[in-house]
Formats: structure tokens, sequence, C-alpha cells
């Protein structure tokens, strides 16, 4: 079984909503991390104090055609191609170690549901 993480960058407004989309697509946990970004665009400034968004950025760890799924509903549900409402992309993984026993026997069930 071959397995890929998905990141997805998003506003902390987007968050429990990009979440529910992958658990709805077939994810399963998720890792969250919070950061700054720096974009294209200058920052908002507002009597002086810089305004700097806040996101989060969701890492699953998938099985490589599930990733694929989750990321096209992201892509869809939360419009990823509208300016500042996120970022997706999901990258193989050639060596893993860690993962759920629960979450190998969903992404087999799920293989055989297809076969």
């Amino acid at each position: 079984m071959k397995f890929s993480v998905l990141v997805a960058i998003v506003s902390e407004e987007l968050e429990d909503k990009a979440i529910d989309v992958a658990k709805q697509a077939g994810a399963g946990g998720v890792t969250i991390l919070h950061g700054t970004g720096i974009g294209l665009k200058e920052k908002k400034i507002f009597f002086g104090l810089t305004y700097e968004g806040r996101e989060s950025i969701l890492v699953f760890v998938l099985e490589r055609k599930l990733s694929l799924e989750v990321l096209k509903a992201l892509n869809k549900e939360l419009e990823l191609e509208k300016e500042d409402h996120g970022l997706a992309f999901v990258l193989p993984i050639e060596h893993l170690a860690g993962i759920n026993r629960e979450e190998i026997l969903k992404f087999q069930e799920k293989l055989k549901e297809e076969l």
C-alpha cells in the first residue's frame, strides 16, 4: 500500500470546514500546525499595527488514491483557486513508520469496496 502526505494551508477561519470536508472525503486523523504567511501583497496596517492573518497547516497521511480524492474535495468546497482561500498539495511518502493500524485497516476496506 502506497501513502502520500496531503498538506492544506488555510486561514484559521476555514480550519474546521477544511477538516470536515477532508473527513467526509475519507480522511482520518490530522495534525494541525499554526503559523503566519507572507503573501505577494503588502500587509494591512491598522492604527500603526501590522495585521498578519493566522493560518492553519493541516497535515494528513493518506493512501495515495484517497489523497487525490481529499485534495479534489478541498479544492471544490473551499474554492482554493480564489485568492486567499488557501493552498493544498500532495507529496509521496517513501518510508513510513508509526501509522495507526486502524488507519491501515480502513484504507484496506476502502480498497476492497472499490474492487
